[in-house]
């Protein structure tokens, strides 16, 4: 198996996930994620755990259509945690992730909410 890129700053974690999801990889994307990581997906459910999400993504990649790149906002970051966000171009509300540096320096997804929609639409 090759090695796969990892997220060297916050901001390329949403690169790698479009490129994984395109790729129908849901073991590269749950790599993405930390061990205990938890996902707010599918929704009104979470999903717990990288091998959880690694399980939900197999399910889910083969039935989905192909993901958009989305230029991420401003990221903030505070120490070895920070909050990247995208505006998506599905119309979904908003992205955002809690990512935290790992001990190379790389950076991986610690929560993940992939949409948050307005109550009243749904």
């Amino acid at each position: 198996m090759t090695e796969r890129e990892k997220a060297r700053r916050p901001e390329d974690l949403t690169r790698l996930f479009v490129e994984r999801a395109n790729a129908k990889d849901a073991e590269g994307l749950s790599l993405l994620y930390e061990e205990d990581a938890v996902m707010a997906y599918p929704p009104g459910r979470q999903t717990v755990g990288r091998e959880a999400i690694r399980r939900l993504w197999a399910e889910a990649l083969p039935h989905l259509p192909g993901f958009e790149p989305e230029m991420p906002l401003p990221t903030l970051v505070s120490g070895d945690l920070a909050l990247t966000s995208t505006p998506p171009r599905d119309g979904a509300g908003a992205r955002a992730q809690v990512v935290r540096r790992q001990p190379d320096g790389t950076w991986l997804r610690v929560l993940d909410q992939p949409e948050f929609i307005h109550p009243e639409r749904g």
